[in-house]
């Protein structure tokens, strides 16, 4: 049985935080209900490359959801709405504080039609304070909460991250442990709550170590300088030979001393707490005298967290990964299929194997059954 079946969702966001949370809720089977503007829909419908009539970006995002286009803004469309709105168990916003009140969908106005409802709002900045209505992307959020400023490239400027962590890791997964909380209190309370969802607020958990050390020590870190972000010669990405690269990550002690044994470095450099930069331009020497291929033969067969840096391409082709069954559900349109988006779901709580994703508006019959 799949946890979340029975449960109905109302998802009026669009483009990445709020549609990954309940794609996850969708995969837990939950029964999730995009409402969308008639003629384009959530935006991402629209971005390249395609998958069947729509962006793969939407299709992945959207797997095994319905559909209905619906201008919030004419006359009726509330009242026309308002019976699903009191089906629903769950409804997820991401409109900047404020719009969904203006609509005559915020909270309060839901709440009184449906008092069990889970109210989830996911914004950049959160529901309150100066910045709550500020307008802001991924990076933005990044910058702001002093993670940008950890990451340095070789010139020591800020590098973008490779992942969207504010969207994601500050936003739809907090988003979905949010609302299952809710589901869980609504048990015992009977009734539902709104839940503020800040992805900038969320960032700072990911950085637990760099506040450890400057509250507590009053050592804030420095971009590149500090023990997870190039700082250490345990924990570097090194350049091999034939210009790939090794991820080194020895930070435990015993891990160290297996590495330097495996790279042959000298006894008089291995101690990285008198002179971490000499040791890490000694270890960088001798990675640079081997090929990717060679180190990954003398890795494989010792326990001392390095691996060569692969491409995604690569990754999807992994024994580990397809042994897994990571990629084996999919996602189909138009006769054909790729893999669908792995999700933290259980395989054994998920739903079908095979799935697409919805035409915009097709299940507006929803709205005529619910007179």
């Amino acid at each position: 049985m799949q946890p979340l079946a029975g449960i109905r969702v109302l998802d009026f966001s669009t483009l990445l935080p709020g549609p990954l949370a309940t794609l996850l809720l969708a995969e837990a089977g939950a029964e999730v209900i995009k409402i969308e503007r008639p003629g384009a829909g959530d935006e991402m419908r629209g971005y390249e490359p395609k998958f069947g009539g729509d962006s793969v970006n939407f299709a992945l995002l959207n797997r095994g959801k319905r559909s209905i286009a619906l201008d919030l803004k004419q006359p009726g469309a509330v009242e026309r709405l308002m019976p699903l709105v009191k089906s629903a168990d769950i409804i997820v916003e991401q409109f900047r504080p404020g719009v969904m009140d203006r609509l005559g969908l915020g909270y309060e106005a839901v709440s009184r039609a449906n008092p069990r409802i889970i109210y989830c709002a996911i914004t950049g900045y959160g529901q309150s304070g100066p910045k709550s209505a500020t307008a802001a992307h991924d990076l933005n959020y990044a910058a702001a909460t002093g993670m940008l400023a950890l990451a340095a490239g070789p010139d020591g400027a800020p590098v973008p991250p490779p992942a969207l962590i504010a969207d994601i890791g500050g936003g739809s997964f907090p988003a979905v442990i949010a609302i299952l909380l809710a589901l869980r209190e609504r048990e015992l309370s009977g009734r539902g709550r709104k839940l503020d969802v800040a992805m900038a607020d969320n960032l700072f958990t990911f950085m637990y170590w760099a506040l450890g050390d400057g509250l507590a020590a009053g050592r804030w870190p420095q971009a590149g300088k500090a023990r997870v972000t190039g700082g250490s010669p345990r924990y570097r990405i090194y350049r091999t030979r034939d210009d790939r690269f090794i991820a080194a990550a020895p930070l435990e002690e015993r891990f160290w001393q297996g590495f330097c044994d495996v790279i042959g470095l000298a006894p008089d450099a291995r101690d990285d707490s008198r002179d971490p930069q000499s040791t890490m331009l000694a270890v960088a020497a001798r990675i640079r005298e081997k090929t990717a291929q060679e180190w990954r033969a003398l890795f494989a067969s010792k326990d001392v967290c390095c691996n060569v840096v692969g491409s995604i391409e690569q990754a999807l082709a992994d024994p580990h990964f397809k042994a897994r069954g990571l990629f084996d559900r999919k996602l189909t349109a138009d006769g054909k299929s790729i893999s669908a988006l792995p999700v933290p779901i259980a395989d054994e709580w998920r739903g079908a194997g095979t799935a697409g994703y919805p035409a915009l508006g097709e299940a507006n019959a929803l709205l005529d059954q619910n007179k």
